[in-house]
């Protein structure tokens, strides 16, 4: 076993899930204490492991984070590469360097989320108007194969294993807003509720991941086009299969899901719902295409 690996039966394995030994895996390493402990497991876990870094190039000197991960790899057996991005920076930062890190990782890509990356992505969505499937947060799988463990345990890993970690500056950056939510919101909640709100978070999560399951379910039964059908359909299952109908790129706002059930309720003829499309009754039917007369929609 490559110096640095851990014994497969160590107890965090246990609480990880990972895809079956043999398997060939990206994994997403920063060389912060998460993925570099993902690094760590997966090879212990007996998979084929690449670990891929990704410099941003927004700061000076990140490019040494790369030989960092660089070295790590190569101590645990695993193979390496490295991604050069050309990011400025600016408005939307944090989602803009999230939308072309996964341009230059593979679909199926390992990442280090813990427990406490999932609190804060529920609270983060929470913030930002999320519906179920925002609050349910990631998915555990072999996607996220660390979501049961804590970010102290990541490190106390590392620090055990003698693997070097990178400390990224941007994390305590206040112009994002998931930093606010784990330097300030957290701590905040912990103080009020004198109990640690992690669990509470991540236990939420998987309780409104099942409720958001059930109603996919049961949207799925549904024409949205079925105007009559829509209408009598429960409204959290009706929203559900407009919201899946009219999803492109992004999916619509609130108002706009509640404009078409409106449609589809006879309460008004046809609305306008964002990208240049409206959607259309006719003899019960709803349609979708091009908003030709804006000046003439009803909404």
């Amino acid at each position: 076993m490559p110096d640095g690996a851990l014994d497969p039966s160590a107890p965090l394995l246990a609480r990880c899930t990972f895809p079956p030994p043999g398997s060939h895996v990206t994994c997403a390493v920063s060389g912060g204490a998460d993925s570099t402990a993902l690094l760590a497991l997966a090879v212990a876990a007996g998979l084929v492991c690449t670990a891929v870094h990704v410099d941003h190039g927004l700061r000076a000197g990140s490019a040494a984070e790369a030989e960092v991960v660089r070295a790590t790899a190569a101590r645990l057996g695993a193979s390496f590469r490295a991604e050069r991005l050309a990011l400025t920076d600016g408005p939307n930062m944090e989602a803009r360097a999230r939308d072309a890190r996964y341009r230059v990782l593979p679909t199926d890509v390992l990442t280090g989320h813990t427990a406490d990356d999932q609190a804060e992505t529920v609270l983060v969505n929470m913030l930002r108007g999320a519906s179920t499937s925002g609050l349910a947060a990631m998915r555990p799988g072999p996607r996220h194969p660390l979501l049961a463990l804590r970010r102290t345990e990541t490190e106390a890993l590392c620090t055990e294993l003698d693997l070097p970690v990178v400390h990224d500056p941007s994390n305590l950056d206040a112009r994002h807003l998931r930093n606010r939510v784990r330097h300030e919101l957290l701590p905040l909640m912990a103080a009020l509720s004198r109990r640690d709100p992690v669990p509470l978070l991540a236990r939420q999560a998987s309780l409104l991941r099942d409720d958001d399951d059930l109603l996919a379910a049961m949207a799925a039964t549904i024409d949205p086009t079925d105007a009559r059908g829509l209408a009598a359909a429960p409204a959290a299952v009706a929203r559900r299969a407009i919201r899946g109908w009219l999803t492109g790129e992004h999916p619509p706002d609130a108002a706009t899901v509640e404009r078409v059930l409106a449609v589809a309720r006879g309460e008004s003829v046809a609305t306008e719902v964002g990208g240049g499309r409206r959607v259309q009754r006719h003899r019960q039917t709803l349609s979708l295409g091009p908003d030709e007369h804006p000046a003439q929609r009803v909404t």
